[in-house]
């Protein structure tokens, strides 16, 4: 029997990405975004291309009160639920405009926390299941240049931390994804260095490879996770007189 696997934030580069390589290894799949009548081209796409059972379900990560419904409605329960919507969001705006500033925690850190809850309790009474949580590197220790979008996904860390801990003596796992720079629509723009910047479909295989092996926590590039030691041990005098 095929296993399912739900892309909430399907809309995105990586989460796509990752909906190819899961469905290239035999997985169905279910996108979730808002519009998703969208993704039907994407949807076709999958199913002819590795012939599995592909659904759509319309998700708004910012509407709390509907995602009991929308979970309770999927077509198929999930055998792995990904969680890969966001918004980044401009740390200026953020600093005077509170509606720029909750939406950035919303869909960043509360929408999350709302649906994965959800999640989370339907495999805890399966005793079966793995969460894939994308968070990012932003949330390692806060930086004048973007501490809003970083505390949020700092937050989401620690939730996934705790929810991989609950479930330790369980046949569920949580994986947190840090990413450091991805060439995503989120990112089109910016400056990114090009020997750090990942492109989703390597991401994608790393995160398939993480759920194969039961990792917890795993950092893409490799880079990051050595890099991010080091941002975290710089004194707090030194610190401040950075321009991160």
């Amino acid at each position: 029997m095929s296993k399912t696997l739900l892309v909430l934030g399907a809309r995105s580069d990586i989460g796509q990405a990752v909906a190819q390589e899961f469905a290239r290894n035999g997985f169905d799949i279910i996108l979730a975004a808002r519009n998703v009548g969208n993704l039907s081209p994407v949807k076709s796409d999958l199913e002819i291309r590795f012939s599995i059972k592909t659904y759509l379900a319309e998700f708004d990560a910012e509407n709390f009160d509907s995602h009991g419904e929308f979970y309770n409605s999927l077509p198929v329960k999930p055998d792995v639920v990904l969680c890969v919507f966001g918004y980044l969001g401009g740390q200026k705006a953020a600093e005077t405009d509170w509606n720029e500033a909750a939406k950035i925690v919303n869909v960043n850190y509360v929408g999350a926390v709302s649906i994965l809850n959800l999640a989370a309790n339907d495999f805890a009474s399966r005793n079966q299941g793995t969460i894939i949580g994308i968070s990012s590197v932003a949330g390692e220790r806060g930086r004048q240049s973007n501490y809003i979008y970083g505390s949020a996904k700092g937050g989401f860390s620690i939730f996934l931390d705790g929810m991989r801990h609950r479930f330790a003596n369980s046949d569920v796992n949580v994986i947190t994804v840090k990413p450091g720079f991805v060439d995503t629509k989120m990112t089109a723009g910016m400056d990114l260095p090009k020997l750090l910047t990942a492109q989703p479909s390597g991401l994608a295989k790393a995160i398939f490879k993480a759920y194969k092996k039961g990792k917890g926590t795993i950092y893409f590039v490799r880079f990051w996770r050595p890099f991010m030691f080091i941002i975290r041990s710089i004194p707090e005098f030194i610190f401040k007189k950075t321009k991160l």
